[in-house]
């Protein structure tokens, strides 16, 4: 028996109801992102905020964000591509890998950015994208990063009368998405039609987040 478990750009996804099985001890995908900045004094950041292609461009038009990749990350299955984590098999979420100049650009204004960005209020949905891997999430690398996430969020519920469901956890191992992926948007994949990525860029995003 399957179940649909995606809907995406008109493609329907569907999985057994037996759950793939992992061995959380041994399984490198639920360690921790050690990955580390190109340069130093500068930090990472990562946001799932539904399709990651409007997003990413969002944030290459940031001042002081100095690189982003788009990628999979929070599932249980090691090097996955984007046909399995499109199954919702193996609860992996699409996130933006942010590497920012905090002496430019403090955190608080990508998670600003971030709540900009999408509906955190949707489950596992954003407009017509459904699936665990579109869900809203804010993957910390310091505690400092967490209690500034946190914070945001006590705030921006008080602008929702629905409850937001944008989960805060730690950041793990990040699975850099396929290399069309990256920069989608800028490269004009999307009816190659490219957009501008320029520093304070207010262009509107054809393609939702």
């Amino acid at each position: 028996m399957e179940v649909e478990i995606a809907h995406h750009r008109g493609f329907r996804y569907f999985r057994p109801r037996e759950k793939m099985a992992s061995d959380e001890s041994k399984n490198p995908a639920l360690n921790p992102d050690t990955d580390s900045p190109d340069k130093p004094g500068h930090e990472l950041a990562q946001f799932a905020a539904g399709c990651f292609w409007g997003v990413e461009l969002a944030f290459q038009r940031l001042e002081g964000v100095v690189k982003t990749e788009v990628g999979y990350t929070q599932g249980h299955l090691h090097n996955p591509d984007y046909k399995l984590i499109c199954t919702g098999t193996t609860n992996h979420a699409e996130v933006v890998r942010v590497q920012f100049d905090p002496s430019v650009c403090a955190y608080t204004n990508l998670l600003a950015l971030f709540w900009s960005r999408h509906d955190p209020t949707t489950l596992n949905r954003q407009r017509g994208d459904v699936g665990t891997q579109y869900r809203s999430g804010i993957y910390y690398y310091s505690e400092d990063q967490a209690r500034l996430a946190k914070e945001s969020l006590d705030e921006m519920q008080k602008s929702y009368k629905n409850k937001i469901v944008t989960e805060i956890l730690p950041a793990k191992k990040f699975y850099r998405a396929e290399e069309y992926h990256q920069q989608y948007l800028e490269k004009g994949e999307l009816a190659g039609s490219k957009q501008s990525a320029a520093k304070g860029c207010n262009d509107p995003i054809r393609c939702y987040g």
